[in-house]
């Protein structure tokens, strides 16, 4: 666990914050004024206003994201607001920076007002070449991600939905190739029907998981037919003919739970009834619902995921988005489609089964830990550098063959010209 002293005192020495901006062009000589700002700096204008994409050569849109809170849902800590929220924006900067060398500017908003966030991500949006949505509660995300959509020609990826959803639908993808069941066959039990459990019951549905075999339960129970209570639209679309109506009831003979609510929710007896070889996903952060050691000693055919670094099978967004959106800027899209989203699942399904392979970053990263794919290593670590060099041309890939890409590339160069950023990356 994180040292309380430590990690405040990490964010307020030096320079507070994590981030900053600088120049990337020379800045030294009167000339170098002269180019930067007035009067050269009236060319790229005028070539842009006459070519509107000419804002990608002469300009950092292309490489720059907006990560946009208005802090009602930041981390599991609740509606701490956008100041409080403004620590976690700033670290995704760093993420966004460390991993795929995108550069961010963090926007704080300080309403709850569904129309006048949409309004104000609408009319900044001609500033950056994507949207990464972060920590807004349910339900106001889901409207405020589809009518941004809609009414812009850029990225918008709401990561608490969609980064949780692909990470773990890889999980599920490797977890059953181990536990040898087919996913058209399985019954999926969700703890959590928010914004990531919503995602994520979309998500399995389109990787194959029947829609008659997805059980949502929230607060109040299990999401079923005719109920009235604490329901909302996302959630009647999950709405099963069942006569469950608890965890507990659902659990029976289910193969898999996806954990997105809260620690301890998940009981020893949930854990006896469930289907042979069964596959817990617990999540919620930063305690479990259950630990994988409770599950152990339950029993042994299980495989388990948290959300946590000190247990095995991580599902971690940074493995997502930082990589997703450098695909979708590299070809220049209009959207993140449910296509790209499907390729960045497999591809991070594909790499962690070649998981001997870790180069040697990993094995410094995780000093002593058994590397190969198997039932602790269903998903690739944070820090295996591969992540970008697979799930980057995954993405653009997709966007191409989709039609949403406006500057298509040839993959191998991609990949060619993407190792060599990885070596920038590594001097960050």
């Amino acid at each position: 666990m994180v040292d309380k002293a430590a990690a405040l005192r990490y964010h307020a020495e030096g320079r507070p914050g994590k981030i900053k901006v600088v120049p990337t062009k020379p800045t030294v000589t009167a000339a170098d004024l002269a180019l930067a700002y007035s009067p050269g700096v009236a060319e790229p204008c005028l070539e842009i206003a006459r070519r509107p994409d000419d804002v990608y050569r002469y300009t950092a849109k292309g490489n720059l994201v907006a990560v946009i809170s208005n802090g009602t849902a930041v981390l599991g800590l609740g509606n701490l607001g956008p100041l409080a929220g403004k620590p976690v924006m700033e670290g995704k900067g760093v993420l966004f920076k460390r991993f795929a060398d995108i550069d961010v500017f963090d926007i704080e908003i300080g309403s709850t007002d569904t129309e006048e966030i949409i309004r104000t991500c609408q009319l900044i949006a001609p500033t950056f070449g994507g949207i990464n949505l972060e920590d807004i509660r349910a339900p106001e995300c889901f409207e405020i991600e589809r009518r941004l959509i809609e009414t812009l020609d850029i990225p918008v990826f709401h990561d608490d939905q969609h980064g949780t959803a692909i990470i773990s639908g890889a999980a599920l993808l490797n977890a059953l190739l181990i536990q040898a069941k087919k996913i058209e066959d399985v019954r999926v039990v969700f703890s959590g029907a928010g914004a990531s459990g919503i995602a994520c019951a979309k998500l399995y549905k389109d990787l194959g998981v029947p829609a008659e075999n997805i059980v949502l339960c929230d607060t109040k129970g299990v999401i079923y037919e005719g109920r009235t209570d604490g329901m909302n639209a996302h959630k009647r679309e999950f709405a099963q003919k069942t006569k469950a109506r608890t965890l507990e009831d659902a659990l029976r003979g289910a193969d898999v739970f996806v954990g997105l609510s809260q620690a301890g929710v998940m009981s020893a007896a949930m854990v006896r009834s469930m289907e042979k070889k069964p596959i817990i996903f617990a999540m919620a952060n930063p305690d479990p619902e259950i630990t994988p050691g409770e599950v152990e000693q339950i029993r042994q055919d299980a495989i388990v995921a948290t959300g946590r670094s000190d247990y095995p099978n991580q599902v971690n967004n940074v493995l997502g988005f930082p990589f997703i959106f450098r695909g979708a800027l590299d070809v220049r899209a209009s959207k993140i489609n449910e296509t790209m989203k499907q390729a960045a699942v497999k591809a991070l399904a594909e790499l962690a089964q070649r998981g001997e392979g870790a180069p040697e970053a990993v094995l410094r990263a995780y000093p002593g830990e058994e590397l190969g794919f198997g039932p602790r290593n269903i998903i690739p670590k944070p820090f295996d550098p591969r992540v970008l060099l697979y799930v980057a041309p995954a993405v653009a890939l997709a966007a191409m063959e989709s039609g949403v890409a406006r500057k298509p590339i040839d993959i191998p160069q991609y990949r060619e010209r993407l190792v060599q950023r990885l070596g920038e990356i590594s001097s960050l």
